[in-house]
């Protein structure tokens, strides 16, 4: 080879320098092949010339073999290949009058070579030239112009150039362009993930929640950002999560950020979610389960009569009863149209804490349960309030009457005896009422006992006991009261046995009198009238064959009935009057 180059110098020929070209790049002598193709000026095995510089990275002798061909051969892979060598070389001038000029490169190639083999200042030139904004905002990350990365990305709008430069950003600690990026994929519900992962793993928690922060005023926020904001903030946060789900929380997946604040014990936060989700039934157990923290009363009120399980109701109760026994008439009074009256009496009276809840038994008593009117009796018997008592009975009449008179009748207060009186009174037992009543000396209520009793017997066996213990003014009252059930006969006959007695059986003598004057009185007008009648009918001439006396004339009035003295079912006079008021005084 070197006497053919002597030759080849000797000869000066074209045909021989392309020879001795070839044979050198054979032999891989390639800076004296190019210069020997550049003497013979024959581009003509540009293609191998390319490939053996290049794989020898002989990019300088290159650039002149290329730089005589082009010329000569319009190819792209020559221009192509020149822009390569002029980066390679760190010609950026040459490459940019290259790029400026006219040409037939394939600069998207080129540039994605320099880029991939880290010639990123050549790389930025060429994706300039082609506006290729996607490539160059990497390729100015790899440069660490990120402002420039951010412009070029904004460019490009391209959620993976975005994702690049965002990340590239937060490991430089360029927060601020990080945020820019970061704001356009927050708004891409797939891409949210993996931005609040980058973060997190990095430790950059601050600069993630102020991010997302920023990207819930977008116009495109979805609900995967409200719901990783409310997340972020029950890991590191928790003081502004409540704040939060307040203002948004139709925007968050609720029973993922349920499952956050069950994971991170926020139960104030998760009865919150309970509710506005509808599941009323988990908020009211979370509430009494985490009572310390998220119990709060007016809530639990407003939340419990929403439940579909009833039974939480009584779970409620009981729950107030042991924690909050104070307030336990004011839960009441919300659940009372939605409990069983008798099943709460039960609770309680279990408990031994009826007193408890007067002011609820009070408000129910309309209801005339029996549980709840036995509950409530037993209330007034233990704090001694007849008065209550008395009027409860009267008013409510669904309870055990016998069972209440039984027990009132070994009261140790007269008042509580009276009333027992008063209930075997009401249920016709007549002799249990007069014997409680004698026994007090409640002669006043042994008289209407009897009088109510419509029975003569009773009457009378009063009467006698009023002889018997010498209470005179009681015997002329109970002539009185009882005057339609007494026998004539029967209080004549004890007045008279008994001295001094007549003088008070007097009014009854007298008012009996007056009563059968008057009837006589009106039998005798009724027979005139009659017979005056019959008298017309004869002077008429009419047939004596009718009857004398007509129907509605006086016959019934005039049908002898049973005497004074003879005992009947109802004693007394049939249609008799009472005593005129103040004959006699009344006891």
């Amino acid at each position: 080879l070197d006497r053919a180059y002597a030759y080849a110098e000797r000869c000066d020929q074209p045909v021989v320098w392309s020879k001795l070209a070839k044979s050198q790049l054979d032999a891989l002598r390639i800076k004296e092949s190019i210069a020997s193709y550049i003497r013979a000026n024959d581009p003509s095995q540009y293609g191998e010339v390319i490939d053996v510089a290049s794989r020898a990275g002989k990019y300088d002798e290159l650039i002149d073999f290329l730089q005589m061909a082009r010329p000569q051969i319009r190819e792209p892979v020559i221009e192509s290949e020149l822009m390569v060598a002029y980066a390679k070389t760190g010609r950026l001038a040459d490459l940019e009058d290259l790029l400026n000029g006219p040409n037939i490169a394939q600069v998207q190639w080129v540039g994605d070579r320099c880029y991939d083999e880290g010639l990123f200042e050549a790389a930025k030139l060429l994706f300039t030239n082609v506006s290729n904004w996607s490539r160059l905002a990497t390729t100015l990350v790899k440069l660490h112009d990120y402002q420039g990365a951010v412009d070029c990305a904004r460019k490009a709008n391209s959620t993976q150039v975005w994702k690049e430069v965002n990340a590239t950003c937060i490991e430089e600690g360029e927060f601020r362009l990080a945020q820019i990026c970061g704001l356009h994929l927050v708004v891409h519900a797939d891409e949210l993930e993996g931005l609040i992962r980058t973060y997190e793993s990095l430790g950059h928690i601050d600069q993630l929640l102020q991010l997302l922060e920023n990207g819930l005023g977008l116009e495109r926020a979805h609900m995967g950002m409200f719901t990783e904001l409310a997340i972020l903030y029950a890991k590191y946060k928790p003081e502004r999560i409540m704040d939060h789900l307040k203002l948004y929380w139709s925007r968050v997946n609720i029973p993922k950020v349920i499952k956050a604040c069950q994971e991170f014990h926020y139960w104030p936060e998760l009865v919150f979610l309970y509710v506005h989700y509808d599941e009323f039934d988990n908020a009211v157990l979370n509430m009494m389960e985490h009572a310390a923290d998220a119990w709060e009363h007016a809530s639990f009120k407003d939340i419990i009569v929403k439940v579909s399980n009833v039974e939480l109701y009584y779970k409620a109760l009981r729950f107030y009863l042991t924690e909050h026994p104070l307030m336990v008439n004011d839960l009441l009074a919300v659940l009372t149209p939605r409990i069983d009256h008798t099943r709460v009496v039960q609770m309680f009276l279990k408990s031994d804490n009826i007193p408890l809840i007067k002011p609820y038994l009070v408000t129910v008593l309309d209801t005339n349960t029996r549980a709840v009117n036995e509950a409530h009796h037993d209330l007034l018997i233990e704090e001694e309030d007849y008065h209550g008592l008395r009027g409860v009975i009267d008013q409510h009449d669904n309870f055990d009457a016998i069972a209440l008179a039984q027990r009132l009748e070994k009261h140790e207060l007269l008042e509580f005896r009276r009333i027992a009186a008063h209930l075997y009174k009401r249920n016709r037992r007549w002799k249990q009422s007069l014997a409680l009543s004698k026994k007090d000396e409640l002669y006043k209520d042994a008289m209407e006992t009897a009088r109510e009793s419509a029975n003569t017997d009773i009457a009378e066996d009063l009467l006698r006991y009023f002889v018997d213990g010498d209470h005179r003014e009681c015997f002329a009252a109970c002539l009185y009261t009882c005057y339609d059930l007494l026998r004539p006969d029967v209080v004549l006959e004890l007045a008279w046995r008994h001295p001094g007695y007549m003088d008070f059986a007097m009014p009854l003598v007298i008012q009996l009198t007056r009563e059968y004057l008057g009837k006589v009185d009106r039998m005798d007008q009724q027979l005139r009238e009659v017979t005056e009648k019959m008298s017309k009918l004869e002077a008429g001439g009419l047939s004596q064959d009718g009857p004398i006396i007509q129907p509605g004339t006086f016959g019934s009035s005039l049908m002898i009935t049973a005497g004074p003295g003879t005992a009947g079912t109802g004693g007394g006079y049939p249609g008799s009057q009472p005593p005129y008021p103040g004959s006699y005084p009344s006891y």
